[in-house]
């Protein structure tokens, strides 16, 4: 049996009371007053009463009805009507069948899935899901990558599919997946860093992606994943590091500003009470200005040319939030000491660079910069790394004939949801969360 239609769609359609529809989903509640049978069937877009009355349904909906159980997945055909029901309107049954039924007590109970325990939540992910408060997480996350897409195109962005299996970390370190590939040395990507710069360099000048990164970090926090989907862009021909920063802003403000009007996520904004502030202009703060920042407002003193760690990166996105009402800050000039050897530094003052990261509401959901274009400089870049040439051999070649200045942004999808709804955990917003205990479901 096929739906006709979904249930959301269902429920706004007025002027289908009086004709026939189909309903297909899994039973959310089951009311049971002995003549009358009241079943609530839920799909992805909502929830509808279904009922089954003695003497008005055909004897085997009745039957049917009688041996149905919570999560069980049926599909109903009936007359649309007004009712009682919270939804204003009901399903007034002429057929049901049960098309799948639960073999065994269920372990998670959908609809109270979201108090019990991550680790519970996560090991019955297909129950967890189940629950509306859940799935819009991921039907929220859709609509992200959607406007990725969307925004990026509309600034003429070709989206490109780069390889996963590498033959090098894009980083150089050792936090990658290695795979046998053949006989041979391979990893799972970090980063499509190298690729997307091959597609600026081959002439495609804007380029962007969505897909799968890798990173082999034994971290246990609740903003950490050993696979995540990144959203990445690299852009040719910019006069500096701010057109990336400007092509980046650009589409948060999309987001910002479409999520209240555009459904199926206005309504799910509206219950959540989403609100993502973001002035005119997204502040952008120097590293060593966030030094000072960090020690004169909060005390917090950190090394000069040292990483931000997760409480500085909280306290500059409290400090966007009081100075300038911004859920987001980009931290600017970061220390070469922990950036990429494909960084460009700052000539006058080499120790730094033109590398950023966006702060989400104290949380870096975007790491990006300006590369060295420079065949030569980039040589100079991995002996200071203390890099091998020969590993890195299939990515210099790129730079011999001619590549233009360029950067680019990598921006991670889940952390983008996590910050979006105020998650406590960026494995709520991953469908199937890899980390490094968790490798099933």
């Amino acid at each position: 049996m096929k739906k006709s239609l979904f249930i959301g769609e269902l429920l706004s359609r007025r002027d289908l009371i009086g004709s026939k529809v189909r309903v297909c989903g899994w039973i959310h509640n089951i009311r049971d007053i002995g003549r009358i049978k009241f079943l609530v069937v839920r799909d992805r877009t909502g929830m509808i009463q279904v009922v089954v009355k003695e003497g008005e349904s055909p004897p085997e909906a009745v039957s049917e009805a009688e041996k149905v159980k919570l999560e069980a997945v049926v599909c109903a055909e009936g007359t649309l009507v007004r009712g009682k029901a919270v939804q204003g309107v009901e399903v007034k049954a002429s057929r049901l069948e049960i098309l799948s039924s639960p073999v065994e007590p269920l372990p998670l109970e959908p609809s109270e899935s979201t108090k019990a325990l991550l680790a519970t939540r996560l090991n019955y992910r297909w129950l967890d899901v189940r629950n509306p408060a859940v799935s819009k997480i991921f039907v929220l996350e859709s609509w992200v990558a959607w406007k990725f897409r969307e925004y990026y195109r509309d600034n003429g962005f070709v989206e490109v599919f780069t390889p996963k299996i590498v033959a090098a970390g894009t980083e150089g370190g050792a936090e990658v997946f290695p795979v046998i590939y053949f006989g041979r040395e391979a990893y799972l990507a970090q980063s499509p860093q190298f690729y997307k710069q091959f597609a600026v360099i081959a002439g495609l000048e804007r380029v962007f992606e969505v897909g799968p990164v890798f990173r082999a970090e034994p971290h246990h926090t609740t903003r950490h994943l050993t696979e995540y989907h990144s959203l990445d862009i690299e852009m040719g021909f910019i006069d500096d590091y701010n057109d990336v920063m400007d092509m980046v802003e650009g589409f948060f403000r999309r987001i910002s500003s479409d999520i209240r009007r555009e459904e199926p996520v206005a309504s799910i904004a509206e219950e959540l009470g989403v609100e993502i502030r973001l002035p005119s202009r997204v502040p952008r703060i120097t590293m060593r200005e966030a030094y000072e920042i960090l020690t004169s407002n909060y005390g917090k003193k950190l090394e000069q040319a040292s990483d931000l760690d997760s409480e500085a990166e909280r306290l500059m996105g409290s400090y966007a939030l009081e100075e300038y009402d911004s859920d987001f800050v980009f931290i600017t000039e970061y220390p070469w000491k922990v950036r990429p050897f494909y960084t460009m530094r700052k000539d006058e003052e080499p120790e730094w660079t033109y590398g950023f990261d966006l702060l989400f509401r104290g949380l870096e959901v975007v790491t990006g910069g300006q590369r060295e274009h420079r065949y030569h400089k980039l040589l100079e870049n991995l002996k200071e790394k203390g890099l091998r040439e020969e590993t890195f051999k299939f990515y210099l070649d790129f730079f011999k004939h001619g590549a233009p200045p360029h950067g680019g942004a990598g921006m991670g999808l889940e952390r983008i949801v996590m910050q979006i709804l105020r998650l406590d955990n960026v494995r709520e917003a991953r469908l199937l969360p890899r980390d490094p205990e968790r490798v099933v479901p």
